[in-house]
């Protein structure tokens, strides 16, 4: 087992050192190919993730990870549809970040190039597959997948896919690999390969991303919780901060950017809380307050301290009272977890505090915070939502999975 994983990453790194030279044009095309070959697949697809869904099933998986394990018809266009947008994105190789000419005439310059070899080590959600893939050719950086048991059928399928497409596309061999070794053992083996792999990116749940964090001889680019929060300013309007509270946490309830916790300003909770707690109540959301929210909505649980920052990923939302926009950052910051966080608000004031005053990743003024990731950024796929501050943070799509180089041009030039 340790000599077949030591093989792909030097796979991995020879195809990496091969693909830094490879023209942007090449690349373009293999994400031009890559929705044609799934197409040919897309019945295979569907019957292996309805296959990995049964057996999910079988061990009593909760709801919200047969939500994610799941695969139709309407998110298999979408993952073609996302690889094109990454295709037609600008090729983040081989940009002048920056440079001057020296007094002695030395020309130095910054230009992006690829990491190299990025390990995805992912769990339930098959797209990871097409977007990891397509991310990471159009950056120039092969690519190591390694998808969760409990997709197994349907990531081998789509893997081999965009296997496919790469050799049609005269991409070097290995670009892509599936790591198919089963067992913890494999995983912890190929987080040892620092000489071959430099930058490892995880997918998944908390306890999955602490464990590769842990092992991991390779720099690890980390997304931990999505609790995701959004404060009711006092001068909100209420039709527009329910609409964005109810597609914040119900559009899917199980994704990382869904809204877990729901900020109300005093000075309207009165009036406010009513309207949008029968909203969500009439959805089926369970609501988790703290004292002022259950005085007013006497269906409304009593919240705990741990429920302030925990990511439920569930129909369940935490609400609380809080005096004004300061209590409302504070409470952000000390609970959140760096993702995605909302103001709703008519104050141009107050958004430019919230925007200057909260530590996140992704800080959205009136807007849902599902917007919050690559296809709404722009980006069409994304490899995750990292939630630390090196080397990416946010939506890491093809510039976030670059470095730079520096490059000189002299004649002659000495050291004095």
């Amino acid at each position: 087992m340790k000599d077949e994983i030591i093989k792909i990453a030097m796979q991995a790194k020879a195809a990496g050192l091969e693909l830094a030279t490879v023209s942007g044009q090449l690349r373009s095309k293999f994400l031009t190919l890559a929705p044609q070959h799934l197409d040919r697949v897309r019945g295979d697809v569907l019957k292996a993730n309805l296959q990995d869904i049964e057996e999910a099933k079988k061990k009593c998986v909760p709801d919200a990870f047969i939500e994610r394990l799941r695969l139709t018809e309407k998110t298999f266009e979408y993952m073609k549809k996302r690889l094109l947008e990454v295709a037609e994105l600008p090729d983040p190789l081989g940009k002048v970040l920056n440079g001057h000419i020296s007094e002695t005439g030395l020309v130095v310059k910054r230009v992006s190039v690829p990491l190299g070899v990025i390990g995805i080590i992912y769990e339930a959600r098959p797209n990871v597959t097409t977007d990891a893939a397509s991310v990471c050719i159009k950056s120039g950086n092969a690519v190591i997948l390694r998808g969760g048991k409990e997709a197994s059928r349907t990531n081998k399928v789509l893997a081999d896919a965009m296997i496919a497409a790469a050799k049609e596309a005269g991409l070097p061999d290995y670009s892509i690999q599936l790591l198919e070794i089963p067992g913890h053992e494999a995983v912890n083996e190929l987080l040892k390969q620092d000489q071959y792999i430099d930058v490892i990116i995880p997918r998944g749940g908390k306890s999955l991303i602490k464990a590769i964090s842990r092992e991991s001889k390779i720099p690890v680019i980390k997304h931990y919780d999505g609790i995701c929060q959004m404060y009711i300013a006092e001068d909100a309007d209420f039709d527009m901060a329910i609409s964005l509270a109810i597609n914040s946490k119900l559009e899917r309830v199980e994704v990382c950017n869904s809204l877990e916790t729901l900020l109300v300003d005093a000075k309207i909770a009165n009036e406010f809380m009513p309207l949008i707690g029968d909203e969500l109540s009439r959805k089926g959301v369970e609501i988790r307050g703290c004292k002022k929210t259950c005085t007013i909505l006497e269906y409304a649980q009593k919240a705990t301290e741990e429920d302030w920052s925990t990511e439920y990923l569930a129909p369940v939302i935490s609400v609380k009272v809080v005096d004004d926009i300061d209590a409302a950052i504070q409470h952000i910051n000390t609970y959140g977890s760096g993702h995605t966080d909302v103001i709703v608000t008519s104050s141009k004031t107050s958004m430019e505090k919230f925007m200057n005053r909260v530590d996140s990743a992704s800080v959205l003024v009136n807007a849902s915070t599902r917007l919050s990731g690559g296809g709404a950024y722009g980006l069409g796929s994304v490899v995750g939502i990292s939630t630390g501050k090196l080397h990416a943070r946010g939506p890491v799509g093809p510039d976030e999975l670059t470095s730079y180089k520096w490059i000189a041009i002299g004649d002659g030039h000495l050291r004095n």
